[in-house]
C-alpha cells in the first residue's frame, strides 16, 4: 500500500501576493507533499486584483513547482480545505494581532471542522513586516515595493494604479503612509 499524500491548504486574500506569503508556501512544502494556494474571494468586498489575477499572479511567481496549485475559492475555508482533499490549512504569523486573530479564525474552524488541523508557520525575520496592504499601499503612492514583491506584481500594480488615475477613481489604499 502507497503512503498517503499530506496536502494542505493556504487560504488568503493575497490581494497581492508578496515575499512573505511565497516563503510561507516554500516553506510549508517542506512539511507537506502537495500545497493548495486558495484565493478567497470575499463577496462583499472589491479587491484591487480580481481573483482571475490574484491566481495567474500567484502562479507566475511559483514557476513551474509541480507540488503547488492555485485556485480561487468563496465559501467556508474548512468546506473547500474537504473539497480539495487537505487535511491541514496552512496560516503564515507576522506579529502579535496576526495571532490574535488567527487563534480566534483556528478554533472556529476547529469546531466546524475536527479532522482539519492548523498549521501556524511564523514568518521569516526578513518578511515581518510585509502584509498586503502595505504593499498596496506603497504602490499606490508610486513608491518601490521591489523589495516586497516579485518584478511582476510590482508591474501589475504600476499597471492598475496607473488605470485607476486614468480613469479618475480615488484610490482607497492611500490609509496612513500619505498622512502627514
Amino acid at each position: 500500500m502507497g503512503t498517503a499524500v499530506r496536502r494542505a491548504l493556504y487560504p488568503g486574500s493575497f490581494n497581492p501576493v508578496h515575499y512573505g506569503h511565497l516563503d510561507i508556501a516554500r516553506r510549508a512544502l517542506t512539511v507537506f507533499d502537495e500545497l493548495v494556494i486558495g484565493v478567497y474571494v470575499h463577496p462583499a468586498k472589491v479587491d484591487l486584483f480580481t481573483a482571475a489575477e490574484r491566481v495567474a499572479l500567484i502562479e507566475e511567481a511559483i514557476g513551474d513547482e509541480p507540488r503547488i496549485r492555485v485556485a480561487s475559492y468563496n465559501k467556508l475555508t474548512v468546506d473547500y480545505a474537504k473539497d480539495v482533499e487537505a487535511s491541514s490549512i496552512v496560516r503564515g504569523l507576522r506579529v502579535f494581532s496576526d495571532f490574535e486573530l488567527e487563534f480566534r479564525m483556528a478554533l472556529a474552524n476547529r469546531r466546524m471542522a475536527p479532522q482539519i488541523e492548523i498549521v501556524n508557520f511564523i514568518a521569516a525575520e526578513e518578511h515581518l513586516h510585509i502584509s498586503s496592504s502595505t504593499v498596496r499601499e506603497v504602490a499606490s503612492l508610486g513608491g518601490d515595493v521591489s523589495w516586497m514583491a516579485p518584478p511582476h506584481v510590482v508591474a501589475a500594480l504600476k499597471r492598475r494604479f496607473e488605470e485607476m488615475t486614468s480613469q479618475g477613481v480615488s484610490s482607497s489604499y492611500m490609509t496612513s503612509l500619505g498622512k502627514d
